[in-house]
């Protein structure tokens, strides 16, 4: 039995390498891409609307954005950070 103790503790390390890290670099990349958006940016919803920022709410939670077909309140987490990154560059 002692000899799996290091297969599984290699096991447990790739899994924390592969899966949990690549997932943490990702939320902090969406999180800080979130807090930076403002008035006027142009985003990609994850639903695929294009849109411009128009306003925040007063608790930064949801926005109002404009499209086409007129003006829609949003929670900021459905803004797509690979989709709406090359639009404001």
């Amino acid at each position: 039995m002692e000899s799996q103790f290091p297969y599984f503790l290699l096991l447990a390390l790739v899994f924390i390498f592969f899966i949990v890290v690549p997932s943490m670099r990702r939320s902090g990349k969406e999180k800080k891409f979130l807090k930076n958006l403002k008035k006027g940016d142009r985003v990609i919803t994850k639903s695929g609307v294009h849109a411009r920022i128009n306003e925040f709410d007063e608790k930064n939670t949801t926005c109002v954005i404009d499209t086409m077909a007129g003006k829609l309140k949003i929670e900021k987490s459905a803004i797509s950070l690979e989709l709406s990154s090359n639009l404001n560059t």
